[in-house]
């Protein structure tokens, strides 16, 4: 970790960031939104590494005590909330890491920053805790609330903070990352880059993971297959792809990547754009086949999905009735 110019393409979010240190009119509370893998605690390292600088300037200077004692994530006045159950951040843990301790104040810098990573944890009391701190912080307290899903924070808590949305990445800037700094191939870097739907995060764990490609196969071959498929073996094959719940979110955008290539050949009849080229024979019969309305309805199902398991529904249950939706869409299609 470094400071903002060791950061790839947000130059809207690092642009307001130093701003606001240049100004001296730093938020108590920010909220940075983006999906995982897109550089949110980069962005927030970066951020209190500048805010602490003995310097004072728009980049950390990297030299003085305080950046060194940041670069080693040993800052005593920069604290990243910690919590134990998995899925959830408990009023309590809030209370004692941030609450009670922000009105203590800094051992050595100019703010006492707090960074709560996976903010949308919080259960709605964690929630209601930090809002009574963030309605009347100390002058030298931030918060820092990280996210890939905004919407399940209050609307109190949002109302309260600024919100970043971080933005997907260009093709060739990632390209040309990789390329220089994970020292792969052109056509391995492209290859992560058509299926990293511009998350840089992404991008370098599918160059680094066999585990994508066995994922890509088995997404391929099932909806290759979905038309065809009974009940029992819709089943089976959840019980089979249980392995990639812990990455369901890939998982699920490999789904949205396939019908978006059926909708970019049924409207423009191009192959070249395809993410997945070697199966351009399937994706032309299902886009001559299948409905747009059809398409729409697997998008609908796929957001519904996601919605469910961040409410820790049965996984297994959801995914089986995501593979008969898209069954009942393409059936009839491609018989």
């Amino acid at each position: 970790m470094a400071g903002f110019r060791d950061i790839l393409g947000q130059k809207s979010v690092i642009a307001h960031m130093k701003k606001a240190v240049s100004m001296g009119k730093t938020s108590h509370a920010y909220i940075l939104n983006g999906e995982k893998g897109m550089g949110k605690k980069l962005l927030a390292h970066a951020f209190s590494m500048t805010l602490q600088c003995e310097q004072g300037g728009e980049e950390p200077c990297m030299e003085c005590r305080s950046c060194k004692q940041t670069e080693g994530r040993n800052h005593p006045d920069i604290k990243w909330i910690t919590h134990e159950k998995p899925g959830t951040i408990s009023v309590e843990e809030v209370r004692d890491q941030l609450v009670n301790d922000m009105v203590i104040k800094p051992y050595s810098g100019k703010y006492k920053i707090y960074i709560i990573d996976e903010g949308e944890k919080m259960t709605p009391a964690a929630q209601n805790t930090l809002l009574k701190t963030i309605e009347e912080p100390p002058a030298y307290g931030i918060v820092i609330i990280l996210t890939s899903n905004k919407e399940m924070l209050l609307q109190t808590i949002l109302s309260r903070c600024v919100s970043l949305n971080l933005r997907p990445l260009k093709d060739e800037e990632m390209k040309r990352y990789l390329i220089s700094h994970e020292s792969v191939p052109d056509y391995q870097a492209a290859m992560a880059v058509r299926f990293a739907g511009g998350n840089l995060g992404r991008a370098i764990d599918i160059i680094s993971s066999e585990d994508f490609i066995a994922m890509k196969d088995d997404v391929v071959r099932a909806l290759k297959n979905v038309y065809k498929m009974t009940a029992s073996d819709i089943n089976q094959l959840v019980k089979e792809h249980s392995n990639y719940k812990n990455d369901m979110d890939a998982y699920l955008n490999l789904i949205i990547m396939w019908f978006r290539d059926v909708l970019l050949y049924k409207a423009s009849n191009r192959k070249d754009a395809l993410m997945f080229e070697s199966e351009t024979d399937v994706i032309e019969k299902q886009a001559r086949e299948v409905s747009y309305d059809g398409v729409q309805e697997i998008f609908v199902e796929i957001d519904n999905l996601k919605g469910r398991l961040k409410s820790n529904v049965n996984f297994d249950i959801t995914l089986e009735l995501l593979f008969i939706k898209i069954r009942e869409v393409v059936q009839t299609s491609v018989r």
